[in-house]
């Protein structure tokens, strides 16, 4: 299920700005830095985030265009702030249907698959 992209711009301004403090902190959750495809700009975003066996797998809450996945993309990686540590990310992959679902945690995985999320975003990591 993809959230309203109305719902994604609100978040950007008014809850994206709230969850970066806790975001790196709290399990589920994280912020992935990432370079502006056409801007060069810096951002951080607040994910839900997974560790995985050498690595870590992001739920794509709001379609698979959003920026955030296609400035990983497109730059083959980026940055990840989890649980108070840095993790630098190297070759993003975007999954869906059923190999979306396999890339997350099995209970995660589980519910992902009730709410039908549609992707999913399997990345290499390293500390930073």
């Amino acid at each position: 299920m993809r959230l309203p992209r109305l719902l994604a711009r609100a978040n950007r301004r008014v809850v994206n700005p709230i969850q970066k403090p806790y975001a790196g902190v709290i399990p589920g959750h994280g912020i992935v830095g990432h370079v502006g495809r056409r801007s060069g700009s810096r951002y951080r975003t607040p994910v839900l985030v997974f560790r995985v066996p050498g690595g870590f797998s992001m739920i794509v809450g709001y379609g698979l265009n959003s920026d955030w996945v296609r400035n990983l993309l497109a730059a083959d990686g980026g940055a990840l702030q989890h649980r108070r540590r840095c993790y630098v990310l190297s070759a993003p992959r975007l999954l869906t249907g059923e190999q979306a679902y396999r890339a997350l945690p099995r209970t995660v995985g589980r519910i992902a698959r009730l709410v039908r999320i549609e992707g999913v975003i399997r990345v290499d990591s390293r500390d930073a």
